[in-house]
């Protein structure tokens, strides 16, 4: 992105920022809305990213937020919103009960109980969704959260009972139900899939309980395919099959954030050594996992590309290599600082700059940015 290269080249030694394009996030994200169907919602998953020049960025395009935290509540400041997590603090249920188009997953009998009573203290009545956990593995994504053991959500089979105890207290009124299922999935039809089985399920407990639903939240899990840039997620074919599910006049809502913010983020960082060990090349960088954690929690090699800089300004060889596998190691003192995990390249050198793609999402707030003290790097915005 020329952008960028004119940020690195603009920049003294060494380069080590986040560059976010705001003007490519916004179109990404109404192109990704002016395909949907009219029952359909499109709320942005906070956590992915949540900057706040990203949110004001989104703000005008989506129709919500799905948030997590009192601190994402603080960030989000209009619009609808759905409040999720599995240990909500007492003080962010008081104020997700305070704001009439704030939606609170219901994650457990126990957060049940907790939301019904802070509703009645306050003499209010408690608008929720009740996140399931069904009982079939959905996909093969990265991370399921459905039909497996996880701290989320409610086992499918003990369904009739949560909706009984709903129903039963006046301080909740179930508005529908949540079926965050899986992470960073890839294939378009197996989501068309549980789409269908998510809605299917709504529908049946909605009349068998005779309900007064009118949401039904798919959350997210749309992928970023880390591995193969070149073939990412089919939006349009899940656009496509979705639009043919009849939801008996249900809003259809999306929990959407890696695959929204995802491409429109860059982690540049500028190559301080490269050497050899035990018939290894590596390169090291001025930056690394405390900055850009995500490859080094899934084990995976971060897409890059190479900007390469002319200057050398010493007065000694400059180390490189050319036509071989490499791994790419930032500045901390453990082994587990990587990057990238051995990937061709054509040439690096120290001076050089990797710019890391795809790392607009779960990337910089999931780090651990103060492991030993160094300096964060530096939040650029393309505007």
């Amino acid at each position: 992105m020329e952008a960028v290269r004119e940020y690195i080249q603009n920049q003294k030694s060494p380069v080590c920022a986040y560059i976010y394009d705001l003007p490519g996030l916004k179109k990404h994200a109404e192109t990704m809305k002016a395909g949907l169907p009219g029952h359909c919602r499109l709320y942005y998953a906070v956590k992915a990213n949540p900057d706040p020049e990203i949110i004001r960025t989104l703000e005008p395009v989506v129709d919500g937020f799905e948030i997590a935290s009192g601190g994402e509540m603080d960030r989000t400041w209009s619009g609808p919103r759905i409040f999720g997590g599995p240990s909500k603090k007492e003080e962010e249920v008081m104020r997700a009960l305070e704001d009439p188009d704030m939606l609170l997953n219901v994650e457990s009998f126990q957060d049940l109980r907790r939301i019904a009573y802070f509703a009645g203290k306050e003499g209010r009545r408690a608008n929720v969704l009740l996140r399931v956990n069904l009982k079939e593995d959905v996909s093969e994504s990265r991370l399921k959260m459905s039909g497996v053991p996880t701290q989320f959500g409610v086992e499918e089979e003990w369904m009739p009972s949560l909706i009984e105890e709903a129903f039963a207290s006046p301080h909740i009124s179930i508005r529908g139900f949540h079926f965050h299922a899986m992470s960073n999935n890839l294939d378009a039809g197996v989501h068309v899939a549980f789409a269908e089985l998510a809605v299917h399920k709504a529908l049946q407990w909605q009349e068998e309980y005779a309900l007064d639903t009118s949401v039904i939240d798919l959350g997210g899990g749309f992928g970023i395919n880390y591995w193969n840039p070149e073939h990412p997620f089919d939006w349009s074919t899940f656009v496509q099959g979705i639009t043919e599910i009849d939801t008996k006049g249900h809003e259809l809502i999306l929990e959407v954030g890696r695959y929204v913010t995802g491409d429109s983020g860059f982690y540049v960082t500028e190559v301080v050594d490269v050497k050899e060990n035990h018939g290894q090349a590596f390169a090291v960088v001025r930056g690394g996992t405390h900055h850009l954690r995500f490859p080094a929690a899934w084990k995976i090699s971060q897409p890059f590309y190479i900007v390469a800089r002319e200057e050398w300004g010493y007065p000694f060889a400059r180390p490189g290599i050319e036509n071989t596998e490499i791994v790419i190691a930032g500045e901390l003192c453990t082994p587990n600082d990587l990057l990238v995990r051995g990937e061709y390249v054509e040439s690096l050198r120290a001076g050089d700059t990797v710019v890391f793609t795809q790392a607009g999402s779960y990337a910089w707030t999931i780090s651990h940015h103060d492991f030993l003290s160094h300096p964060h790097p530096e939040i650029v915005y393309i505007r």
